[in-house]
């Protein structure tokens, strides 16, 4: 059986740079676009996970040459698939027939849910609008948009952002589902979302407001969100191809 290290390829004693500096690496090549497969990067993100939660067993010595077997690389729990069916469809990770997930940490739990006021950065150039306008979501409600571009939706307690948004129909952008590109990237204009595991965006991106909305729970009982900004400069580059992830299907 593999241990997490063995699936990141570090030591037990690796520190926490050490363990980021691999579990980037191995996401990368674990990615369906660059020659890996959905499976190998679940393996990847749940041996980040279990090392982080300090809950990775060290490697074991493989007996007579015999090679770990990868398919128990590690213990069950939240996984970083891409099964992206339709809108409505739920990320990995627990989520039971309501979209909660049943394994989050109550820290981040808002009894009650979190009302989502959401806009899409594609209207913003057509109305004249910026991202930094004090009075943006006053005037997208004003402006009689599509649905898809802006609107309400309540968030329950324990959903991730982009969880909560496929559970009430909408398609929002997304690729890995995992935390490991930008794909899902939202800027946060009022409300917080809690991201702990959030090792791809800057801290200067974060500075600035943007949130992943694949990991990311809303914390707070109001929010107001901007999403589809993965091609804003510095996003643009975190990026990961979509298309294998979204053919993908849970019981492939």
């Amino acid at each position: 059986m593999a241990s997490p290290y063995d699936v990141l390829g570090v030591d037990a004693d690796a520190d926490d740079t050490e363990v980021e500096r691999a579990y980037r690496r191995r996401v990368k090549e674990a990615h369906p676009d660059r020659g890996g497969s959905v499976e190998e990067f679940r393996r990847v993100r749940g041996a980040y996970e279990a090392i982080l939660a300090g809950e990775a067993s060290p490697p074991l010595e493989a007996a007579d040459g015999d090679a770990p077997s990868a398919d128990a690389a590690t213990p069950e729990g939240p996984t970083a698939g891409g099964d992206a069916d339709a809108p409505g469809s739920r990320a990995p990770g627990g989520a039971g027939g309501d979209g909660r997930d049943d394994d989050a940490d109550p820290a981040t739990r808002t009894p009650g849910g979190s009302r989502i006021e959401y806009l899409n950065y594609e209207v913003l150039s057509d109305h004249g609008w910026s991202i930094d306008d004090p009075d943006l979501f006053e005037k997208a409600a004003a402006a009689d948009l599509h649905p898809d571009d802006y609107g309400k939706f309540l968030a329950e307690s324990g959903e991730t952002l982009l969880e909560a948004a496929e559970n009430r129909g909408y398609a929002w952008p997304y690729a890995c589902r995992g935390g490991a590109c930008a794909n899902c990237a939202v800027a946060v204009v009022e409300g917080e979302l809690d991201a702990t595991v959030d090792n791809i965006l800057s801290e200067e991106m974060v500075d600035d407001g943007f949130r992943l909305s694949c990991i990311g729970r809303p914390v707070t009982g109001d929010m107001r969100v901007v999403y589809n900004v993965k091609h804003l400069p510095g996003l643009d580059d975190l990026r990961l191809p979509a298309d294998r992830f979204e053919r993908a299907r849970a019981d492939d």
